[in-house]
Order: structure tokens, then sequence, then C-alpha cells
């Protein structure tokens, strides 16, 4: 049976790192700056400074400036020590108060007796004016990052990447797990004759009320015929460009003469696509995975469909190329859809930039990876590099090509990747069209293509290949915002229909869908040995050790600040709890007293140990008189960088293996989260399956606000996989207690232990 706790510090005000009661209050000057205090009772308190032992500084509270002198001991230079500064009169509100250079944390009391200096070893793991420096925070990977491709010893180890890569490309654009189909509602029509080749118009529905428009190249005869999608790339005239540079109607007429039926359609925002620019999509919409990157990788996987409805497709038999915007469009479709069997991205693949468009860059696409890993999930199906000195694949001879034939290797098929490279700026032109159609000749089309060269063309005009006359989509059809809002209400109810409504549709969705949190959010449990912590100090307090860490995963540069309460040296193993709190693990501490806070000492009671931390910017990772933020000074930052959330999830891991790790531990570890952390230790729960319970405050917390989700806790993709209902299911429903929650239905019928009050749950 669960039964109830009670914290019986009050909380400071809301915005602040250190607890505090109606007589104990605690600042660092940067949340005074900031008035984080909050509201306090009018009445003479007595005024603490923690400060540099050698620093003349002041403090300025209730109108009297209070100075700090030099005490020069030359063996205590660089020591913080508290000073009391005597009685102030404040008024009620928030304190006017102001700190010179070197304070670094006050303290107001009405409290008799009340001394600060025992305070910090509870408050902190590094002394005081230190703050862990976290390069999470400062690191810097963007579409112009220089990137090296790991090395894979094996199929399993590149297929368990590979698994993990593909779920990410689905999961951030709304299409984990694939939706459902619905009719295209095909209209091909126009049909003009040509000597060798019929080319038609052609519009289909992606989604419900979303066009895909385009034009169909096709053989004279009967079939059955390869067919070969043509995305088109970023050129001024899209998909009717006839240029030296990029020609799109010659390789589709050509192809079509070999005797391929070639489709090539508008990307979003050119042409006859007028329902959307090309360019939009924000923070509320990626949560959905509803963006231009998501819209045209699905039109694609439409497109296959489109094909195969036709009666003179060959199935086993279906190609993809194209270059720049397009080149990335063609190695994401063959990345997710098995029914591509021969590829062709052109003048794309680069370890050195990896797009410049917001459609090639969609949300955790590349967290730890480039395009060379996404390129190579063609393996082993036949795939031909286009490359050129002119442009980012001027090293693909050198570096991607061999990165993309090492995979290749692993399943005997390097013969089936192969690189041409010419000298010429971005293109895809001549040279590069017939370089494509010899390999897709080989390996598509059969037959002896070997010294195939292009055929003279004439390019139909523009006229003869627009859908639809004008700017403006037709007439039934929504454009812009509405549109989009139109996509968001199918998403929802993709979503309604998705996720498990009930004990047993969790436990299968467990089983089905093990790992994809850990995909979503890039976290995982590290291993023991893949640990780098450093301790800070330890000190026996009464019957327990508090231990004094900041913990971290080698070569990942994180640093999390943590305290380890246990049991004395000679004890028996223990069992473990990890609390973390939204505002840091200051607020496990007592104020008043000193010591750790009612909730920490309630479980030291039980035998416990427990182990507190500072997830990611918060609490030790900002000084006392600034806030550490992080870089963000490329474009598509979620693209390229876990979330925070990402990051502090990923922080409840390490703290786990960090537990797992010890000798001294049972390895029997349950997990709690206060306040914003509630939904932190959620989601680790969903990732990882070793913490026995996970106990979650939903601080009133409504998982059907999409603002509410992007301003706390943004995660690209989160919403459209299923949020809270689904974490719990693949977290294991019995396994979390929830309380502070609000009425949720979807989380009823899983089962899930719900509380409405603020009351934590006991553990057992």
């Amino acid at each position: 049976m669960i039964g109830i706790v009670m914290m019986s510090v009050l909380l400071a005000a809301a915005g602040s790192e250190l607890p505090g009661t109606e007589d104990v209050r605690l600042f660092y000057p940067r949340e005074i700056a900031a008035g984080a205090p909050g509201e306090m009772t009018a009445g003479d308190y007595t005024l603490w400074a923690c400060a540099t032992f050698n620093e003349n500084t002041f403090v300025e509270a209730g109108g009297t400036r209070y100075d700090i002198k030099l005490e020069r001991t030359a063996e205590r230079k660089e020591e913080q020590i508290w000073r009391n500064l005597g009685q102030v009169r404040l008024a009620a509100g928030t304190p006017d108060i102001v700190c010179g250079p070197g304070v670094s944390m006050l303290a107001l009391s009405r409290q008799s007796g009340f001394s600060p200096k025992n305070i910090l070893a509870h408050l902190r793991a590094l002394p005081l004016p230190e703050a862990v420096h976290d390069l999470r925070a400062e690191r810097e990977r963007d579409t112009n990052t220089v990137f090296i491709m790991p090395h894979y010893e094996s199929p399993a180890q590149w297929e368990e990447k590979a698994a993990i890569l593909r779920n990410r490309i689905l999961l951030g654009s709304g299409l984990y797990p694939l939706p459902e189909k619905t009719p295209l509602n095909t209209t091909i029509f126009d049909e003009q004759e040509y000597e060798d080749y019929y080319v038609s118009k052609a519009h289909f529905e992606a989604w419900p009320g979303f066009l895909v428009t385009g034009n169909l190249y096709r053989p004279k005869g009967q079939g059955p015929y390869p067919a070969v999608v043509n995305p088109h790339g970023h050129w001024e005239h899209g998909r009717l460009e006839d240029s030296d540079k990029c020609s799109v109607a010659a390789r589709c007429i050509t192809l079509a003469r070999m005797g391929a039926v070639a489709f090539t359609y508008d990307m979003i925002g050119y042409v006859d696509s007028r329902q959307t620019p090309h360019n939009w999509g924000n923070n509320q919409e990626k949560l959905w995975g509803i963006h231009t990157f998501g819209m045209q990788l699905w039109s694609g996987i439409r497109a296959v469909d489109f094909l195969l409805e036709l009666p003179y497709v060959d199935p086993e038999r279906i190609g993809c190329t194209g270059a720049s915007g397009g080149g990335t469009q063609t190695f994401a479709l063959t990345a997710v859809d098995e029914r591509i069997h021969v590829a062709a991205p052109v003048n794309m693949i680069s370890s050195t930039m990896q797009g410049g468009c917001l459609c090639e860059n969609a949300p955790i696409l590349r967290l730890d990876n480039s395009n060379m890993e996404i390129g190579a999930l063609a393996a082993p199906r036949p795939l031909l590099l286009i490359s050129t000195s002119g442009d980012w694949t001027r090293e693909t001879p050198r570096v991607e090509y061999p990165a993309i034939k090492s995979i290749y290797a692993l399943y005997d098929a390097a013969d089936k990747v192969e690189n041409v490279h010419f000298d010429y700026g971005h293109n895809y032109n001549l040279s590069s069209r017939e370089a494509m159609y010899r390999f897709f000749g080989r390996h598509l089309i059969g037959g002896d293509w070997d010294d195939f060269a292009e055929p003279a063309y004439e390019k139909a005009p523009d006229e003869q290949l627009r859908v639809f006359p004008g700017d403006e989509p037709p007439d039934g059809y929504l454009n812009g915002k509405a549109l989009r809002d139109q996509l968001l209400k199918q998403a929802r109810e993709r979503r309604a229909k998705r996720i498990p409504t009930s004990p047993q549709d969790a436990a299968m969705w467990r089983k089905t869908h093990r790992g994809i949190f850990s995909a979503l959010l890039g976290a995982t449990t590290p291993h023991g040995n893949n640990l780098q912590s450093t301790r800070h100090g330890m000190d026996q307090i009464d019957a327990y050790i508090l231990e004094k860490w900041v913990i971290g995963r080698a070569g990942a540069g994180d640093q999390i600040p943590a305290l380890l309460y246990r049991g004395p040296h000679d004890g028996p193993p223990q069992d473990a709890v990890i609390l973390a709190h939204g505002r840091g693990k200051a607020m496990f501490s007592h104020i008043e007293q000193g010591g750790p806070g009612n909730l920490v000492a309630g479980m030291l009671e039980k035998g416990k140990a427990v182990l507190i931390i500072d997830a990611f910017l918060t609490g030790e990772h900002h000084p006392p008189d600034a806030v550490t933020t992080r870089k963000n000074t490329g474009k598509f930052h979620d693209t390229f960088h876990p979330t925070d959330t990402a990051h502090r999830v990923q922080d409840v891991l390490t703290a786990l293996a960090f537990l797992q790790s010890r000798r001294d531990m049972t390895g029997i570890v349950d997990l709690v989260g206060m306040e914003d952390a509630g939904m932190w230790c959620l989601l680790a729960g969903a990732v990882e399956s070793a913490f026995r319970r996970v106990v979650v405050d939903m601080n009133q917390f409504d998982v059907n606000d999409d603002s509410a989700w992007e301003a706390t806790y943004y995660i690209p993709g989160i919403r459209a996989l299923g949020d809270v209902p689904a974490a719990v299911a693949a977290g294991g429903v019995e396994r979390f207690v929830l309380f502070n929650a609000l009425d949720n239905n979807e989380l009823k019928m899983l089962g899930v232990y719900m509380n409405p009050t603020a009351q934590m749950p006991e553990l057992p």
C-alpha cells in the first residue's frame, strides 16, 4: 500500500533555487537581481552575507548600506566566509537588495539563534563561488561542423545504430510509428504524347487536404517498368528547372526513353505546391513533427505509393534520385523506405555541410551523426554518390565515399556503392545525369548502359507542365496557417488512435516500442566503466556519511553536481533513491536547522542511500552572480543538440549508472522527481526499466497543452509519439506513481496510480 509523506520545509518563491521558510530565506546574488526572492513578510531580519575573505564589498538592504571590510589573514586569502551584518528592517513584498562584487550568498532570518554556516554542506558539492563547467552548454554543432564517421566493426553493431537513426528520422517528423495511409485520391490528367514517351500532370493527397503536385513521365508500352522518384532540389524553377546546371525534365524524359517511369514532384512552396511557403515551422508544430522536412519525407513515401498504384510499374524496381535538397530527400527517403531499391543522391552527402535549408534539418536528425550515416542506411542496396569539386562534396572520393563504403563492406556489398566525381560547381548537369543513367541502367532497368549518353531532348513549355494555373491552391484546399492547423488536427487524431488505452495495450506497446524514448531523447544509461566522476569531499555527520560528487560520462563533457547520503562505512549494501528537483538539489535541504530536509531524512531513517542531483543548467551549473546559458549560435539547434529536457533526462540516467556502479549499493533504485523534475524522471523511467519505482510530481502540468510543452519540456516529436501515456506504457505502467496531477482519462485507462494532491506518496 502506498502511503503519504509531507515535506515540512516551506519552499521559497517560485524561481528561487534555494529553499526557504516564513522565517529564513537564502539567495544567490543572481536571484536577487532577477527578483526571484518573491514576497516576504514585513519585519526585522538578521542579514548574513557569504563573501570572499579578502575583498572589500557591500550589501544594500532596506535602504541601508552594509560594508564588508577586508580581513587580512594570509592563510585564508581565497576562503568564502559568512558575516553577520546586523539587523535590517524590510517592508512587505519583494526585498530591495543590492550586492557588491564578491558576495556569493545572502541569508535573511527572523529566527533566534539562526546561523547559516552549517547549511552550505547540504546545498552544494563545490565550495562557493565555484560552478561546474558542463561542456554541453558550450558545445556548438551545426550544419557546417566537420564530422568524422565512426568505425563499425560488425553488421550487428551497425544495425543497432541504424535502427536508432531510422527511428529518429521518423520521430522528428511525427511519423513514428508509420501512420495509417489515407486514400491518395490521385488525379492524372492532360497526358501529352511524344515520339517515345508520355508526360502527364498529376496530383494526390499525401495527407487529407494536402496535395503533392508534379509530372509523370512514362515509356510507351504496357510494362511492367521500373519507376524512379525524382525530388528536384532548391533550383530556382523547381521541377521546371532546365538549365546547364540542372534539368529535371531532361532526366525524366531520358529515364522514360530508357524504359522507366519517372515522377517528379514539387518541394513544398515550389511551382504548384502553393498551400504553404517552403520555410515555416515553430516549436509547437515541431512537437508534432509538422514541418517542411517531415511533410516532404511523407510526400516521398506517398509518391512511392502513387507509383505502385500504376498498373504498369514493377513494384520490385523503384529508384530515387535528386540533387542538392533533392539529394537530401533522396537519402532520407531511402533510409526509411525499403521499397527504394536503388538511389543516387547527387552533390549532397558531405562531412562538412549537412544542408542549409529548414527542409533538410528536421529536429533530432543529427544528434550524434551526420549525413554520412544517414546515407549509409541504404546499405546494402545499390547507391551512387555523385560529387563535384565545386561544392561541399569536394572531398567525397577520399572521405564520404570510403566511409559509406565501409558499411557496405560489412554486408560484403562494397561493389554496390560507387562514387563518380566531377569538376563542376553545385549541379545535376549532363555529366552527372549520364553517370546516374548508367548506374540505374545496371542496377534498376537492366541491359547494357555503360556507354549511354543522354539524347537530345526538348522540354515542354512550363504552362504545359503546370498542374494548376496561377499561384493559388485549387478551390476547396486550405493554405497557410489554416492548412497547418488542419494538419495539426489530423496529427492529434492519429495520436489518439496510436497511444495505448488499456493495461493490456500498454504491455504490448512496451514490447513493440522498446527503446523508442531513448532514440527520441538521445539519452541512454551509460555503462559504469564509462563514468568519469570526481569526489570533492566526504563527511561523517551523525549516523550517516555525506559524499560530494561531480558525476559525468567520459568524453561527454557533462558535469552533474551531486550529494550522496549513505550509511556508515561498515554498514550493509543499501537500496537507493535518486531525488531530482526542478530548482536543484538544494531544495532538499533543511534551511533552518541545516542538514538534509525531512524527505531525505525520512529515507535515511529507512536505511536507504539518497542521491540528490543538479540536472543540466540547474543549481551549481550557475555561478552565484550569473546564469549559465547554452550557446545557440548555429542554425537548426534542435537538429544537432538534445534539448534541455533531454539533457536533464540523461543526467537522471547517469545518476542511476553511478549508483549501479557502487558495490556498497544493492542495485535497487527508486526515482523521485519534484516540480519540473517530475517530467524528467517520468521520461527517464520510460527509457530505463532498472528503476524499481518512479514517483512523479506532475506539478499540475496539463499534458494536452502544447504551449506548456514548448515552454517547459520542449522535445520535438513527443506529442506525435504519445507523450506521457506512451512514456508510462514504454516504462511499465506498474512502476509509475503520479501525484499533484490533473485529471487525465488517458492515464486512468492505463491503470496508472494518480493522486491529485501535492502530497508525495511514500516509497516502500
